[in-house]
């Protein structure tokens, strides 16, 4: 009898561990991915997570973008620089190939992006080394993005 439980005890504790659902792990309001696990197309093209809409970049913002500055220094730089690969990608062109939402998305969310996302997954895959979650805000994320793009627009 103790024989066969212990050979049970492995299948309940497995069968008692799954069961998390996909769509607590989707991580969007409004670009909410199909009950089959398939990112929506506002998702591809912009990232999972709480950035759930497109972002509009208007004319640039000075403050905003030192304050994305500051962040950026005390958060981003030990793994990013803005024209060279270091730890992570160079991010001083990523707005020429990420819109502005995946941008934040990736700051925001990088846990459900490198799991769910093809484009994070390469990165991965490309870097062996996943962005950590920073806990930014979705303010501080929208001043690294104006601060990236300060950057890119002075070297253009």
């Amino acid at each position: 009898m103790r024989l066969n439980l212990f050979l049970l005890l492995p299948l309940l504790l497995a069968a008692g561990c799954g069961g998390k659902s996909d769509t607590a792990a989707s991580g969007s309001g409004s670009g909410a991915a199909s009950a089959s696990g398939e990112l929506s197309p506002f998702q591809v093209k912009n990232g999972i997570g709480p950035v759930t809409e497109e972002v509009a970049l208007g004319p640039m913002d000075k403050a905003l973008a030192e304050a994305g500055e500051h962040t950026f220094e005390a958060k981003c730089a030990g793994c990013h620089k803005l024209g060279e690969r270091y730890v992570g990608p160079p991010l001083g062109d990523v707005l020429s190939r990420r819109t502005p939402a995946y941008a934040m998305n990736m700051m925001l969310n990088p846990d459900t992006m490198y799991t769910r996302h093809p484009e994070a997954r390469a990165l991965l895959a490309q870097y062996a080394t996943q962005m950590p979650n920073l806990h930014l805000t979705v303010d501080e994320a929208r001043s690294i993005v104006e601060y990236i793009r300060e950057k890119a627009a002075d070297h253009d």
